[in-house]
């Protein structure tokens, strides 16, 4: 099953569910109209790592609104985007570990014969397609810099 048939079913769950299932039907609808727009913009349907991808995006746009309510001491949406990640972490493909990112980025280093951080593109160029949906781009950026600035 695709995770968008995934997201479908859960869709027609949750409406199922009425009042408990509301928080969880609106952010299955915000993803799958994120989906569909890319969709359209594209005019092709997505692969599931394409929609990993948006998944990812969204997830991370909730994780930057959370950083920003606490700053303004608005634990009420916090808690909210809280949940709401909770729902989105279903969707999204398991995520790397950073020992697991660490040897992809020693391997990568390697490969590129990476001395030092005037060669991060290199090495970010080889990485980022291995970890795409499945690490954050900035945990895989810190530990880049951290690797060959060591």
């Amino acid at each position: 099953m695709s995770v968008q048939d995934l997201l479908l079913e859960d869709m027609k769950q949750a409406m199922r569910d009425k009042e408990s299932g509301k928080l969880r039907l609106s952010v299955i609808r915000m993803v799958r109209a994120s989906i569909k727009n890319i969709e359209i913009d594209k005019k092709k349907e997505l692969s599931d790592e394409e929609v990993a991808e948006v998944l990812a995006k969204e997830l991370k746009m909730r994780k930057a609104s959370i950083e920003e309510f606490k700053k303004a001491n608005r634990d009420d949406l916090v808690e909210t985007l809280e949940q709401e990640i909770e729902i989105l972490l279903k969707y999204i493909p398991e995520q790397m570990s950073e020992e697991e990112i660490t040897l992809l980025v020693v391997d990568a280093i390697k490969e590129a014969a990476a001395t030092n951080a005037k060669d991060m593109g290199k090495v970010m160029a080889l990485l980022m397609p291995k970890v795409k949906g499945r690490a954050d781009g900035k945990l895989v950026n810190n530990i880049v810099k951290e690797k060959l600035n060591a």
